[in-house]
């Protein structure tokens, strides 16, 4: 029961991160309730990996709290979307430390190819408008990488 529900709570993630990812390239939004769901779900999942409640869950929630401080330093200085910031934010609550640092290190990555992509797409079609970069692609495929990579992920 213990591994199925595990499991499960991943394939959830999976599935709202994906959903967001979509979503974000679709629209340049993602929902709230996606992201309220991803960190609403990441307590079930600590108390489902037996983290206790200090100091493992204290740590998440923290480490959490600075990523998200961080990341709306970024919409501050208007380079990233609220929604992108409270995915990060969120996603940082399901992982310890050194996926988390690997995560963002992709996410960074990915952002900077698909930005690079979307620069050459819009002198390539000589348009005008203001470029808006769907970073919930590469914060979704990052966390997704992340969740399946049997050398970093160390916690499910």
């Amino acid at each position: 029961m213990g591994e199925l529900f595990v499991t499960f709570l991943l394939a959830a993630l999976g599935l709202l991160l994906v959903s967001a990812g979509i979503q974000d390239a679709r629209t340049r939004e993602i929902a709230n309730w996606k992201n309220a769901a991803i960190a609403l779900l990441a307590p079930v999942w600590w108390w489902a990996n037996g983290l206790a409640l200090w100091p493992d869950m204290a740590i998440q929630l923290g480490v959490a709290c600075l990523v998200f401080a961080f990341f709306t330093g970024a919409f501050a200085l208007n380079q990233m979307g609220g929604g992108d910031v409270k995915m990060i934010g969120a996603l940082a609550l399901w992982l310890p430390v050194q996926p988390l640092i690997w995560t963002i290190v992709m996410m960074s990555l990915l952002g900077g190819l698909l930005t690079l992509v979307m620069v050459i797409e819009k002198k390539l079609r000589r348009h005008e408008r203001l470029l808006e970069i769907p970073y919930g692609v590469a914060i979704a495929i990052a966390g997704l990488i992340t969740l399946r990579e049997p050398i970093i992920n160390h916690f499910g």
